[in-house]
């Protein structure tokens, strides 16, 4: 019988090592060639790795959460089908350094990532369940028997809209069931690996690293909100409305253009500012898997409808997944929003590389002295953050009262001096 290994692959873009995010096949399972085996997370998205040849699942790299550098053994078949590998390739399992079958538990998967883009379905091993590995941590949080679901995906495959459907009809019987009174006392623990880890990992290095200015101004929307319900209201009934976020974003592009040391990353290797003409918006975003931030590439060249089209874009695509990798990298500069929680005061962290991030808070109405009247106004905070280590606080300062002008005024932003 003879043995194959496969080794993790290039999965480009510079990478030099990945993480398991997912094992979707266990040591002792037969598989064959193009079956779904594991899903491993770069420092942008995870990408879902098919059998090479067909056989027996001898052993694998590690666990979920261990680090895999490419061209490192990955899994190692057995089987007639592992012929198929060249004498390059196959290897035996002494040689490798995965621990053998006997030295191994089938450990289940504990959590998964978020991947790069949509996985077309495959064959797979009987009783083995077609999905992304967003569906599969989803179903994990909410203690869901994935095999329970019917997906309307090729071969079966169980789609997010097939996920969200039997949550709601579960929710549906949920509600019908008497409260539970006795006390919980058991605990649960969940691993910190895949995406969940990447974010830890960043806000601490972020928050080590950068020494946090934060400025937090009140702005007045009240204008700017009667232009937006009054374009909103010019659109017809299919058409997405305009949100706060697009002019918010727009008005950004244009005072950056005075304030250039915002509008940059900070290469530490070099110990360099690099300041960018364009302005590539980063929108932070919460998504099942967690915190993503998609990018607006180029938003200084977008009117305000395409603008407003494009973040609802690179949005959605976080969201459901489906999000390309150069839509989640590149941001000069990040947009932070808790929308309708937004609270008053908030404390964003900096996305590095990064010199700055605005925080946008939640929009009220609160009563104000307007032209020696107290009237009722729409408010709304900003919570800004800069790298005190580039960005003086005046100058932050200044950014802010130069966006506040704009939003305040919000035809302004369609001047020609302004543009």
């Amino acid at each position: 019988m003879s043995e194959f290994t496969f080794k993790l692959p290039d999965l480009g873009e510079g990478t030099v090592e990945a993480e398991i995010a997912e094992w979707m096949v266990k040591v002792g399972d037969e598989v064959q060639e193009e079956d779904p085996i594991c899903a491993m997370l770069t420092d942008k998205a995870a990408v879902e790795l098919t059998a090479p040849v067909s056989g027996t699942v001898v052993s694998v790299a590690g666990e979920e959460g261990d680090v895999v550098a490419v061209g490192a053994p990955l899994i190692v078949f057995a089987g007639e089908g592992a012929r198929q590998g060249t004498p390059a390739e196959s290897e035996t399992v002494e040689s490798t350094g995965i621990k053998p079958a006997s030295e191994q538990a089938a450990t289940p998967a504990t959590t998964s990532a978020v991947k790069a883009g949509p996985i077309p379905g495959s064959a797979t091993t009987p009783g083995k369940t077609l999905t992304s590995p967003s569906i599969r941590s989803r179903a994990r949080e909410a203690g869901i028997n994935l095999s329970q679901i019917s997906g309307s995906g090729p071969r079966g495959r169980i789609l997010k809209a097939d996920f969200d459907a039997y949550l709601e009809r579960q929710s549906g019987s949920t509600q019908a069931q008497p409260p539970v009174t006795q006390a919980n006392t058991g605990t649960t623990e969940i691993k910190v690996i895949g995406l969940r880890r990447k974010i830890a990992e960043r806000l601490s290095q972020s928050t080590r690293e950068i020494p946090h200015f934060t400025y937090v101004e009140e702005v007045d929307l009240t204008a700017l909100e009667s232009l937006r319900q009054h374009l909103n209201a010019q659109k017809p009934a299919h058409e997405a409305g305009l949100s706060p976020l697009a002019f918010i974003g727009l008005a950004l592009t244009r005072v950056l253009r005075d304030f250039p040391q915002c509008n940059a990353h900070y290469d530490k290797e070099r110990n360099v500012i690099v300041r960018h003409q364009g302005v590539h918006l980063g929108i932070a975003t919460q998504t099942a898997d967690g915190l993503k931030v998609p990018v607006v590439k180029h938003a200084e060249a977008f009117g305000l409808n395409d603008l407003a089209a494009e973040i609802r874009r690179v949005s959605t695509a976080a969201r459901d997944g489906s999000a390309a990798r150069e839509d989640l990298s590149g941001s000069t500069i990040t947009i932070t929003s808790l929308g309708k929680i937004g609270g008053i005061v908030s404390t964003p962290v900096i996305n590095q590389p990064e010199v700055a991030i605005i925080g946008v808070n939640k929009a009220v109405d609160r009563p104000m002295v307007h032209n020696g009247q107290v009237v009722v106004r729409r408010m709304m905070n900003l919570s800004s953050s800069f790298d005190h280590r580039f960005v003086d606080g005046f100058e932050a300062a200044e950014l802010i009262q130069a966006l506040k002008v704009l939003l305040e005024q919000p035809a302004l932003i369609f001047m020609p001096d302004q543009m």
